[in-house]
């Protein structure tokens, strides 16, 4: 698999910052280790460019025509290799080289149909949603129960002025497109790969639990909807507050410890917290939305039941770097051969300035999905949380977005980084 070309860049006019990706682009296919005719563009844009998405993709259409079919959303930032476009204008865009027959474009108006209807199997997706979507987290599950593996990665769209998304299959002439602009809002789009598209997928964790030892994971042991009653057979509340070493005497002072304390959730069974104290990835972390002082109970933006694990935990900058390189050398273990060529040696030992990328590493693109709540400007710099991955992963053809919530395999996810890799044989 050869790699894919990509293309960012920011403008305060839209059509230079096209013009921009598209020479990016065109000088990319030119050159023998990159797919020449790419077929599936992902086309991400920051909410600087919303009124002007239907013109975007109309221009990127018509000036690729060999590119048939289009996936992507708007974001307050995006993601390219090395790079971030955060509060401000930006384009990132990659042009994917895949077999015809093992992807497919849905979208509200052309819904995925079942394996025997359609002829194709799903075996993982992409997906793009509106938050705004009721029951999303159902919708979510069903959509990961349609593929054969069950895993989606991608996130929740998170434009300031509406959320949008971008699907068009087949250059609108496959069956439900139609005449379709290509740009949607509400529900859920994306792409499906069938079992030829060899895909690894990370989750990364941007927060640290308060508490230390044995006593940092808590079991609920009493709950009713959405508000925590107890944890460990103790009222939850007061576990909070001794946690928080704060007092509902000081209301203020409690106010702003909660306000900055979140929680992580992971059913019986699953990877929680790990033995370095680490989140697992299996742990959801959700917001503490309220407190009830007369059932001494605590309210999280999430169903609670009886037997899930509870820890109380904060965002922590060095905790989610840590994390981010792990994953990412996870991903470069995975991949890399227990037999190497000099050629592939010399590819994937190349220090950070030589990493030009190399179809030696394996990788022929990369999506990554953030939390908008991330970036530079949670890891202390512009553009340091993909220069993390660059150092960590290599430099290899990356596009993504900063999510209103990140998706992997069936869950939704928050302060989170979610990581694929196309990757060859």
């Amino acid at each position: 698999m050869k790699l894919f070309p990509t293309g960012h860049a920011t403008h305060p006019q839209w059509r230079m910052a096209a013009g921009l990706v598209l020479a990016q682009l065109r000088a990319q296919m030119t050159l023998p280790d990159y797919a020449p005719s790419p077929t599936l563009g992902l086309l991400y844009i920051t909410d600087h460019y919303g009124a002007d998405a239907q013109d975007i993709l109309a221009h990127l259409s018509a000036e690729l025509p060999e590119v048939t079919d289009w996936s992507g959303t708007i974001g307050i930032g995006v993601a390219a290799n090395n790079a971030e476009y955060f509060n401000e204008p930006g384009i990132s865009l990659m042009l994917c080289a895949l077999p015809s027959d093992q992807y497919r474009v849905f979208s509200g108006v052309a819904p995925l149909g079942s394996a025997e209807m359609s002829g194709f199997e799903a075996h993982t997706a992409l997906v793009h949603a509106d938050p705004a979507t009721p029951e999303l987290n159902e919708l979510i599950a069903e959509m990961a129960g349609r593929t054969s593996t069950g895993y989606l990665f991608g996130g929740l769209s998170s434009g300031r002025a509406g959320a949008l998304q971008f699907a068009v299959g087949g250059n609108g002439n496959i069956r439900g497109h139609g005449a379709a602009s290509g740009v949607f809002s509400g529900g859920l789009s994306g792409v499906v790969f069938g079992e030829g598209v060899r895909l690894v997928s990370r989750v990364t964790q941007g927060c640290q639990p308060i508490r230390t030892g044995a006593a940092r994971e808590r079991e609920i042991t009493e709950a009713d909807g959405n508000l925590v009653l107890k944890l460990d057979g103790q009222p939850a509340l007061d576990m909070l507050l001794a946690d928080l070493q704060v007092s509902l005497e000081r209301p203020q002072e409690a106010i702003e410890a909660v306000r900055n304390t979140l929680i992580g959730l992971a059913t019986a069974g699953s990877d929680g917290i790990r033995r370095t104290g680490d989140l697992g990835s299996d742990v959801l972390v959700r917001h503490i939305i309220g407190l009830d002082p007369t059932r001494r109970g605590i309210a999280i933006a999430d169903q609670a039941e009886a037997g899930m694990r509870l820890t109380f935990c904060r965002r922590n900058a060095q905790a989610a770097r840590a994390d981010l390189m792990r994953i990412c050398a996870e991903i470069r273990e995975e991949l890399e051969p227990e037999e190497q060529t000099l050629a592939v040696a010399s590819a994937v030992a190349a220090g950070e300035a030589e990493a030009a990328p190399h179809p030696a590493r394996r990788i022929a693109g990369a999506v990554y999905v953030s939390c908008s709540g991330r970036g530079g400007q949670h890891f202390g710099a512009p553009s340091a949380e993909l220069q993390i991955v660059r150092h960590a992963l290599g430099d290899v053809p990356l596009v993504g977005f900063f999510a209103a919530g990140e998706i992997a395999r069936h869950h939704l996810y928050g302060y989170t980084g979610v990581l694929t890799v196309f990757t060859s044989e």
